[in-house]
């Protein structure tokens, strides 16, 4: 049978988010676009937590998953060894299913383990379990439970990695979760989609972000305007009933629609295409912002298994900060910054770095300071004697996100948002579109290149040099936003 008529587990939790993507993938993969690197690094980090999972089953088996012949082969020959198998390969019925962990129990059945880099269980999962035991026992298996291993967010690293407190697991009941309901009915159907010369035609909705944002959104949505009804402040529900009406644009929302008074003032700008500015609230929060002033911004990194001793799963760990430091108004910035290298914890010698070039008086001013206050906060939790300084640190730290969240300003051509990445170019016509790393994931996925000898030497250079550029014109932009502001109160 050809490969692409076989439902596998994965196709099927495609399928379940939108047919019309399950078809594409199977008949016209071109269009779907490459993984990117932020999504080769979550798989990566599937694969290390899968590591760690299989430590728990010592005398479990690794079947190598490289070739699908050998891997249905070797999985048929290793069932009848009544051992842990990893990565069993199981097919019946041309549906298809790779189990994490099939572990036997009692005489003659098996338990399912789904391993998840993930902290949370998610809805999805359940259906991606479901569909493993649907294969399981279609092929003649006999399955008594089914688990989902997740990573324990508080357990703290110590010395080697200890899978059993890093991972959790949770059983589930597969028959009775509404993931087993109208399985039969949803395999049905997707073999229908397989066996179809003609892609479905399927309207965008809510599946295309859930679970995942989908491959081909962009291209199911580009018929929508630029700034459309789905840059709308707050909940999409509104948006679906306005795309249901065939209303996309603002400008065509009817004047009796309810609207939230941020939604409002989105409409108003798309009309009149100018901004919206609120002059007394802005110069209230400018009044507050008590020379020298500090511009900060912190670059950070996490993953699933922790580096570090005292670190938890996915704890933002920092390794660089630009600081500008502008003493009296219209005085020209002072610039510090700091980039960690690539051996060891960063965080002794970033404190170090960052208590060195900060003042005990003036305002800090960040971008959204829950970011930079957590990283602050774990910093005192790691280092104690650090804890006084860094209360007295939030104590300053005025939120430069403030009058954009609170829609203070507003111009249509941020598309709902008031991230510094939308807000920088509207403000000042400047943005990072030039650089060669432009946004905090970029920076983080460079910087663990580095450490972790994956880029070579010259490339390193340019990776550190890139990440200087990045982290400057974060700092840097908030002087420019902070003095447009002031130019926009004036008078």
């Amino acid at each position: 049978m050809a490969r692409n008529k076989i439902l596998s587990k994965s196709k099927y939790l495609n399928g379940l988010q939108c047919l019309k993507y399950l078809w594409v993938r199977l008949n016209e993969s071109d269009r779907i676009p490459r993984f990117d690197a932020s999504m080769l690094y979550r798989f990566n980090q599937g694969h290390l937590v899968g590591k760690f999972a299989k430590k728990l089953f010592p005398d479990g088996i690794d079947i190598p998953d490289n070739d699908f012949t050998i891997n249905l082969k070797q999985t048929e020959e290793l069932l009848k060894e009544r051992k842990p198998l990893f990565e069993a390969g199981i097919m019946a019925d041309s549906t298809f299913s790779r189990i994490d962990i099939l572990s036997p129990v009692g005489k003659e059945e098996w338990n399912i383990i789904e391993v998840k880099s993930s902290t949370r269980i998610k809805n999805v999962n359940f259906h991606d379990v479901s569909f493993q035991r649907y294969c399981c026992e279609k092929y003649g298996l006999k399955i008594r439970n089914c688990f989902l291993m997740t990573v324990n967010n508080e357990y703290v690293k110590q010395s080697d990695i200890d899978p059993a407190s890093l991972l959790t697991t949770m059983k589930i009941r597969a028959k009775e979760d509404g993931a087993t309901n109208g399985l039969q009915q949803r395999v049905d159907s997707m073999f229908s989609t397989i066996a179809s010369d003609k892609c479905p035609s399927i309207t965008i909705g809510k599946q295309c972000n859930s679970p995942y944002e989908c491959p081909l959104k962009e291209e199911c949505w580009s018929f929508l305007p630029e700034n459309n009804i789905f840059n709308m402040y707050g909940s999409k529900k509104d948006a679906f009933e306005l795309f249901e009406k065939g209303i996309y644009s603002f400008k065509d929302i009817p004047d009796g629609f309810p609207l939230s008074g941020k939604q409002e003032i989105q409409k108003g700008c798309e009309i009149s295409e100018k901004p919206h500015i609120e002059k007394e609230p802005i110069r209230q929060f400018l009044n507050n912002l008590e020379y020298p002033l500090y511009y900060l911004d912190f670059e950070t990194f996490s993953g699933a298994i922790p580096l570090f001793d005292g670190t938890r799963p996915y704890q933002q760990i920092p390794f660089q900060f630009s600081l500008h430091v502008v003493d009296v108004e219209n005085a020209t910035p002072r610039h510090y910054s700091f980039l960690a290298n690539a051996e060891g914890d960063p965080r002794a010698e970033f404190v170090v770095s960052l208590k060195r070039v900060l003042d005990n008086s003036g305002s800090i001013v960040v971008y959204n300071q829950s970011f930079e206050k957590g990283v602050l906060s774990a910093l005192a939790e790691m280092f104690p004697e650090y804890n006084d300084w860094v209360e007295t640190l939030n104590d300053r730290i005025i939120d430069l996100l403030a009058p954009f969240r609170s829609f203070h300003y507003y111009d249509a051509r941020q598309k709902g948002s008031a991230s510094i990445k939308n807000v920088l170019p509207v403000l000042t016509g400047i943005s990072y579109d030039h650089l060669d790393i432009s946004d905090g994931m970029s920076a983080s996925l460079a910087f663990l290149g580095v450490i972790s000898n994956s880029a070579s030497a010259e490339e390193g250079i340019k990776i550190r040099n890139d990440l200087e550029k990045y982290c400057k014109l974060d700092t840097e932009g908030m002087i420019w936003i902070v003095d447009k502001l002031k130019e926009l109160t004036n008078g």
